[in-house]
């Protein structure tokens, strides 16, 4: 298992999602990936990704304008 982050900030709809999406590819099931964002909209974007292609969403957070998602690849 691996640990990834992955700088997101300043991009806006869908970049993010796009970005995560180009990101998971190279991972393997059980790593996580940390996915850290400035667009607001990624609350709701990436964890309905993640439900649609049956990535775990662990943790999203948010403070002064910044959003994380913690997600594990499955």
């Amino acid at each position: 298992m691996t640990q990834e982050t992955l700088n997101a900030r300043r991009l806006l709809c869908p970049l993010p999602v796009i970005r995560t999406q180009d990101k998971v590819k190279t991972l393997q099931s059980g790593d996580i990936l940390t996915v850290e964002c400035t667009d607001p909209g990624v609350m709701q974007d990436i964890p309905a990704w993640c439900r649609i292609n049956g990535h775990k969403v662990l943790d999203t957070r948010s403070d002064n304008g910044e959003y994380v998602i913690v997600l594990e690849v499955v």
